[in-house]
């Protein structure tokens, strides 16, 4: 199998970026483009409940919960230790979910006081082992750009921001382009895409910013906003509701499809 095409999908919170990565799921799915790998890097954790996976109901656990155990309950220590070389064997054995269409795992809560980067490392580093295991790697990445910062990805097909109707939206869009340029972090395409909220009459404003290509916008859709809030799975929905049929635009677009 070819090298797995890895989309990173960003944006600010609200504005509907986890909700694009799992109706992103449900088209691959549904076009036979498996098997998938799902990353979760925010640590809302909403991506898992949206494709219907518990990991905690499948008896496992989050990377941050990986490391706390590997390096704290156990009496480990940091000192002259790789964290991601320790932690990528508990990733594969208790910290993946292995499903028939696709694999998940969670960065979840911080592990300890403090950022992310013992986590981020441990992802990172499991992520360049199993490129060849999968047709697509998709990342819900979080509000923030630490991400960026500490390169869990730094060789990306392509980049998704979802767009919100607000100046900040915008700025995030901005910053994150120029922060790859700034870290050498490689791509085909930065994308923006019009979150549901985002008001059409303006979607211009996006076709001017810097570096990037509009792709579309995801359409408003009753029955995924119902599926959100109710907290069921977004891949039980029909693939012909509007946002589905929208997103599936998106992926053709994108020449994925």
């Amino acid at each position: 199998m070819e090298t797995a095409k890895t989309l990173v999908t960003m944006g600010r919170g609200g504005t509907g970026k986890t909700t694009f990565v799992a109706l992103m799921t449900q088209c691959l799915i549904s076009e036979g483009l498996t098997p998938l790998l799902l990353v979760d890097l925010d640590p809302d954790q909403s991506l898992g409940e949206m494709v219907g996976t518990d990991l905690h109901e499948h008896g496992k656990r989050s990377v941050s919960e990986l490391v706390g155990e590997t390096f704290l309950d156990r009496g480990g220590t940091l000192s002259g230790v790789s964290p991601s070389e320790r932690i990528e064997r508990e990733i594969w054995a208790r910290g993946m979910y292995e499903g028939s269409d696709f694999d998940f795992i969670a960065i979840g809560t911080k592990w300890v006081e403090g950022c992310y980067c013992l986590p981020d490392a441990a992802v990172k580093r499991a992520l360049a082992a199993v490129s060849k295991q999968y047709r697509f790697v998709l990342i819900d990445a979080p509000a923030g750009l630490e991400h960026l910062n500490r390169k869990v990805t730094t060789g990306v097909d392509d980049i998704f921001d979802i767009v919100g109707p607000s100046k900040k939206s915008l700025d995030h869009v901005k910053r994150a382009y120029h922060l790859t340029h700034e870290l050498g972090i490689r791509y085909r395409h930065f994308y923006t895409v019009g979150g549901y909220a985002f008001p059409r009459p303006l979607e211009g404003i996006l076709r001017d910013v810097e570096g990037t290509t509009y792709l579309g916008a995801i359409t408003p859709d009753p029955s995924v906003m119902n599926a959100v809030i109710n907290g069921t799975s977004i891949l039980g929905l029909s693939r012909e509701t509007p946002a589905a049929r929208s997103v599936r635009a998106l992926m053709q677009m994108a020449g994925y499809l």
